[in-house]
């Protein structure tokens, strides 16, 4: 007689874990409570789906324990999804930096291939189904996989359920907070300059402490910063404010100069141009939105023109335009979050199987746990990994 399978959740995870497991000839039975499965694919990678990363190991992962990972990444990486996923007609694109997309360029495509895979081998789908308790699925069930995601993007579904089917047998939760995330700045100048995107260098300071740096965009917006750099140290900033820690981040909107090279540079335009303001110089480095909020940040005339200007005051622009503090009042919150931290603690949690040590034949998978990854496809290497490891458990038993 086949086993009875019941999967909670139709995201990356859920899918998956739903599809190994009626290969190997359960009856699967797939519970998601939006209308739709694979939300959250659908909107990732900005639409594109960073599917994977070529490079996985502990170190791109976040957590009480990231070292629960190295099984599972160990035992199915990115050759062995890879393999896998490319025998199912859906072909990858692996980039030079390790990030791994599907070959069409679109998260659309992975969607609907996992959903068609489903239906093809007879899972039985139901959708806009809120399950409150999963006590009486392990009565009707040989095994019940919750595979329901975390808070992140509530909007597309993300919530606290799986948690709270945790706590029904006891188990701990860590504390969840928002990754992969936009910050909101204590600065009344930011939201002046919404829109404007520079390429630069953001370093993250917890208690005046410097954690962390890392480069790509930067985006100023209505609330505070956004773009990948923020989105890096993000889940560093999130959690050090869960804590109640004091948080900052430094803005270097040029890192291709230094100081001593930039401040040169300002000063030898207003040299060569003693007529032009000191606007149209440093518009020549910066979008105009930004020089004009830095000047009246530093309380400096526009209209001051290059004749005037001292290599004091050209030093004292060049290191705001390379070192420009705010504090970071808060995050933009669950909603706008990629992913979120915190979780089930997977100290409860057999690292080999993703069965829990409380309950046997119950499962949990992907982002339930206390476990988030960095961006570039770590998370969805993640949901893959446990997914497998879940359904070999479930069809050996």
């Amino acid at each position: 007689m086949a086993q009875k399978v019941a999967i909670i959740g139709g995201g990356a995870s859920g899918l998956f874990c739903a599809i190994l497991c009626a290969e190997a000839g359960c009856e699967v039975s797939l519970f998601e409570q939006n209308n739709k499965l694979a939300k959250k694919i659908l909107v990732s990678g900005n639409g594109r789906c960073n599917i994977s990363n070529q490079n996985l190991s502990a170190a791109d992962y976040f957590g009480q324990n990231p070292d629960f990972v190295n099984y599972a990444l160990n035992s199915f990486g990115f050759n062995h999804f890879k393999k896998y996923i490319e025998s199912m007609g859906l072909l990858l694109d692996s980039k030079t930096d390790g990030r791994v997309y599907p070959l069409s360029n679109e998260a659309k495509s992975v969607a609907r291939i996992f959903e068609e895979r489903t239906r093809e081998l007879g899972v039985i789908i139901h959708l806009n189904a809120k399950i409150n308790s999963v006590k009486e699925f392990l009565n009707k069930y040989d095994a019940v996989v919750v595979a329901t995601g975390s808070r992140a993007a509530s909007h597309l579904g993300g919530c606290s359920d799986g948690e709270a089917f945790a706590q029904e047998f006891g188990h701990n939760i860590i504390p969840a907070y928002p990754s992969l995330v936009q910050l909101e700045i204590d600065s009344k100048i930011v939201h002046k300059m919404a829109g404007a995107k520079v390429d630069g260098e953001v370093t993250l300071f917890i208690n005046h402490q410097k954690e962390l740096t890392t480069s790509g965009d930067i985006l100023f917006t209505n609330y505070g910063v956004s773009g990948f750099a923020i989105l890096d140290i993000s889940q560093g900033a999130s959690e050090a404010l869960l804590e109640f820690s004091h948080v900052s981040i430094a803005l270097n909107l040029l890192p291709n100069f230094t100081m001593q090279k930039l401040s040169a540079h300002i000063i030898n335009v207003a040299k060569k141009h003693p007529a032009f303001r000191l606007l149209d110089i440093l518009t020549g480095l910066l979008p105009i939105k930004i020089v004009t909020n830095l000047l009246d940040y530093l309380q400096l005339s526009h209209a001051i023109k290059g004749a005037e200007l001292t290599p004091k005051l050209a030093k004292k622009i060049a290191n705001t335009i390379l070192n420009w503090r705010f504090e970071v009042e808060d995050t933009h919150g669950f909603r706008h979050a990629e992913v979120s931290g915190g979780g089930i603690d997977v100290s409860e949690i057999n690292p080999k199987t993703y069965e829990s040590l409380k309950q046997k034949n119950l499962y949990f998978t992907g982002e339930v746990l206390d476990i988030v990854g960095r961006r570039g496809g770590y998370n969805f290497a993640f949901a893959w990994s446990s997914a497998y490891l879940a359904a070999q458990d479930i069809i050996k038993n």
